[in-house]
């Protein structure tokens, strides 16, 4: 996997962690070994696929996500998240940051990425090809690539270190790493999200195909918290529900315009081609409309 950018300071906050595609900060206050105040959560322009980061990043893109985030959860009522509303006692914001940054709670991560699927496309298809299932569970003979499931399917998978795969398990084995109890709650609220946010994109004519949730305990109430972005372009598979009704099964909103021209060239060896300008235009084009499809409102 390559390495990400490097991150840019930011007055008052200290960096402590850098993704793919984001960073990650702590108050300069922050003791050692101490649990911090709030997270600053800086969502780059970078632009990752076959675990590389990709040169160039997609202008814009980390506003538009972190636009689309809030906007989410602020839909999503009633399931908390890690979001901060009252900052006052914290470190500002630099203004040239704000649009694409979050102030969040400090949280203890569950390993496990929260995946759910109502569409079978992606690795899931080439999965089913095979052994007419999905992360081991059976579905219906006879599904095409882009068909609907009978209903929507749970497949975890464990976060792994920096610089492996993440590796799809079971539910069973989310059991042996959570607990029964937090295992059982993980994969319904991931259900229950995953239908509210369907049933919202679908009056907006788009298609929610599957998506990747990710939480963790709020150590000050117990509860299990949303967290992360949530129900991005990164995250998230959408599809355009007047193309899908037309035939055109799988028009994205997603990076997959960048994914399909590395898949034609480039074999996955070495260091990746850079972008041609047209496939970085095409993406920010898909991602602008994404969220103007969703939100209503005309972005950035």
């Amino acid at each position: 996997m390559s390495a990400p950018t490097a991150s840019v300071a930011v007055p008052g906050w200290h960096h402590v962690y850098s993704g793919k595609v984001r960073d990650l900060y702590v108050p300069d206050d922050t003791a050692p070994d101490a649990r911090p105040a709030a997270l600053l959560v800086v969502a780059s322009d970078r632009v990752s696929a076959f675990d590389h980061v990709l040169e160039p990043g997609i202008h814009g893109k980390g506003e538009l996500l972190t636009t689309l985030s809030r906007w989410w959860f602020h839909q999503l009522s009633g399931v908390p998240n890690h979001l901060i509303t009252d900052t006052d006692a914290l470190p500002p914001v630099p203004e040239e940051l704000a649009g694409r940054s979050m102030v969040v709670r400090s949280l203890d991560m569950f390993p496990i990425e929260c995946v759910v699927r109502g569409y079978l496309s992606g690795s899931g298809w080439k999965e089913y090809q095979a052994t007419q299932s999905v992360c081991g569970i059976a579905l219906p003979a006879g599904l095409r690539d882009g068909d609907r499931l009978p209903k929507p399917i749970y497949t975890p998978a464990y976060k792994a270190p920096l610089g492996e795969h993440d590796e799809n398990i079971s539910f069973e084995r989310t059991v042996e790493l959570v607990g029964l109890e937090d295992a059982t709650a993980l994969r319904d609220l991931s259900l229950a999200v995953y239908g509210r946010a369907a049933t919202i994109a679908e009056a907006r004519g788009v298609i929610l195909a599957d998506t990747k949730f990710e939480f963790g305990r709020d150590p000050s109430t117990g509860e299990i918290t949303l967290a992360d972005e949530v129900l991005t372009s990164d995250s998230s598979r959408y599809w355009d529900a007047s193309a899908y009704d037309s035939g055109e099964r799988t028009a994205s909103f997603d990076k997959q315009i960048v994914r399909n021209w590395l898949a034609a060239n480039w074999d996955q060896t070495g260091t990746p081609p850079t972008l041609p300008h047209e496939i970085v235009e095409q993406t920010v084009l898909r991602y602008r409309e994404l969220l103007e499809r969703l939100t209503g409102t005309h972005p950035l």
